[in-house]
């Protein structure tokens, strides 16, 4: 009897043991081996990294001012606002439109914390009037811009511009492209009748010959020529002058603002990188959050545009808003060229940063 009491307790004190190792086992690996339990710790890492963000530590206001009225190329900011985006960074975001001044002059003076610019724009405010901006996001990676005319207006190609009209907002940019390409066919820019108009539908002008040719982004006029079933041609600029290439539009700030208020800045950034990549993913459901916010505009161009625009977020970038050092190079030479600009900025590096983007972390 008490070789069999020995006998069960040694098997007893062995099942014991044999359990306290699993049980190790289970609370350290869940069962997992080591190089299985590397992977889900990755796993987890990437997740977390994903998902982290700038959370404020109390609700703070922002205003932001658009370059026009809304259209595709806001489409994530209304997504980033309508799901939530801002709100859960504590963000509390004004959207205004253009008034008495325009988004440079509001953001430079104080009036709004950020806008929306251009990179030709941004870079002459900032180099003619030193403005104390910089260029935080491109919203999309390359020019979509470039010039329109129907085809019964008796042009074929710029040379044809001669003794035409152009409408446009009067600015000296226009002139200077106009003159740029015009020159490029031998043609004379001074014979072109410029007709200022400001906020128009630029096509309807065309339509009722109010002027010949005018500069537009493809991804709202000139889908809206197509819907209209217009005969017309369109000049790209990017195919045929690629050191024209810039970023157009942007999101640009105030640099002591920024210096300031760094946390501010980045979940601003943060929320909108969100939205638009988002809106590059699912351009039905976000056409219909811009239609919410904007319901003047026609269901039809927004849906036909966002499906246009969306893939041309990120484009060829390394994430949304990813602005490299070559372009701010090669189109300050093309300004200073032209007159635009008097000098070339010392360091265009200064003219814009990365620092802010989520994927720069």
């Amino acid at each position: 009897m008490r070789k069999k009491f020995l006998t069960l307790m040694v098997m007893l004190l062995a099942i014991s043991i044999m359990l306290v190792g699993c049980g190790g086992a289970t609370n350290t690996n869940n069962g997992k081996t080591a190089s299985e339990t590397q992977t889900s710790t990755q796993s987890q890492s990437a997740s977390q990294t994903e998902t982290s963000f700038t959370k404020l530590p109390q609700k703070t206001k922002v205003v932001l001012m658009l370059d026009w009225t809304p259209n595709t190329n806001h489409t994530g900011i209304y997504v980033a606002l309508d799901k939530g985006y801002f709100e859960k960074r504590n963000l509390d975001v004004e959207i205004i439109q253009p008034s008495n001044v325009w988004p440079e002059q509001a953001v430079a003076g104080g009036k709004a914390q950020f806008g929306i610019s251009f990179q030709g724009s941004m870079t002459k405010y900032v180099v003619k009037e030193g403005a104390p901006l910089v260029a935080i996001a491109a919203i999309i990676q390359h020019d979509t811009s470039g010039f329109i005319w129907l085809n019964d207006s008796g042009i074929e190609t710029p040379k044809d511009w001669e003794n035409k009209k152009y409408g446009g907002w009067g600015g000296s940019s226009e002139k200077a492209m106009i003159s740029y390409i015009m020159k490029k066919y031998d043609a004379d820019p001074s014979t072109v009748q410029m007709i200022e108009l400001g906020v128009f539908d630029q096509i309807t002008g065309l339509v009722k010959k109010a002027y010949d040719f005018t500069w537009i982004f493809y991804g709202w006029e000139g889908v809206d020529a197509e819907l209209r079933g217009l005969d017309f041609t369109f000049f790209d600029l990017r195919e045929h002058y690629p050191e024209l290439d810039h970023y157009s539009p942007i999101f640009i700030t105030n640099k002591e603002y920024m210096k300031e208020h760094p946390d501010v800045v980045r979940a601003f950034v943060e929320a909108v990188s969100e939205g638009y990549t988002y809106a590059a993913q699912h351009p039905e459901e976000s056409a219909e959050i811009l239609l919410k916010h904007a319901p003047e505009l026609k269901k039809e161009l927004v849906e036909k545009s966002q499906e246009w625009l969306s893939p041309k977020y990120i484009w060829d970038g390394k994430c949304w808003g990813y602005m490299k050092k070559e372009v701010w190079d090669r189109y300050s030479d093309y300004m200073v060229e032209m007159g635009l600009i008097s000098q070339k900025p010392a360091d265009v590096s200064t003219l814009f940063t990365n620092e802010f983007l989520p994927c720069q972390k």
